[in-house]
């Protein structure tokens, strides 16, 4: 790492001369580069007292970061590939579309399912959570019934979902 010379630095053989009479200066004027060679008790008073810091009121903590939320930029795609993913899937089920209709509702099916993982992986960034689940980082370890009831109700929508587009054919 290279340092810079500053206005102190000078050569060993350079003679110290002021800028106003071209003098050489004495060297018993001159500071130390860490300063002052003595100060009385050992410490310099340069801040506040106590008294004065907390003269306005109680202290008062403030949290620098910016909350994390989900953007729109991040929220646009998800919801349009929601739309899109359930449109497909639903036009078959409700509109006769033929033969390929049991193809385009799974399409639409699985379009659906990849915005709301997708959905899901972004909340979850954001430190959001199921609620019953444990905040993403904590110790705590989630409880079995609360993940076993979620795994539950997704099985079940899967096999309804599946079941009806089969209906099809």
């Amino acid at each position: 790492m290279a340092m810079e010379a500053g206005p102190r630095d000078t050569a060993q053989s350079t003679e110290n001369v002021t800028t106003d009479t071209g003098e050489r200066e004495p060297d018993g004027d001159r500071l130390s580069p860490d300063g002052p060679d003595e100060t009385e008790g050992g410490v310099t008073d340069d801040g506040p007292e106590p008294e004065e810091m907390y003269a306005s009121g109680p202290e008062v903590e403030v949290e620098l970061r910016p909350q994390r939320r989900l953007r729109i930029w991040q929220l646009a795609p998800i919801v349009g590939l929601a739309a899109v993913g359930s449109l497909m899937f639903a036009f078959p089920l409700a509109f006769d579309f033929g033969d390929s209709g049991a193809v385009i509702a799974m399409l639409g099916l699985l379009i659906c399912s990849c915005a709301a993982g997708w959905g899901m992986m972004a909340a979850r960034r954001v430190g959001y959570t199921w609620p019953g689940l444990p905040q993403r980082g904590s110790a705590r370890r989630p409880d079995w019934r609360v993940v076993l009831a979620y795994v539950l109700v997704v099985a079940a929508v899967v096999v309804l979902a599946v079941w009806r587009v089969a209906r099809l054919r």
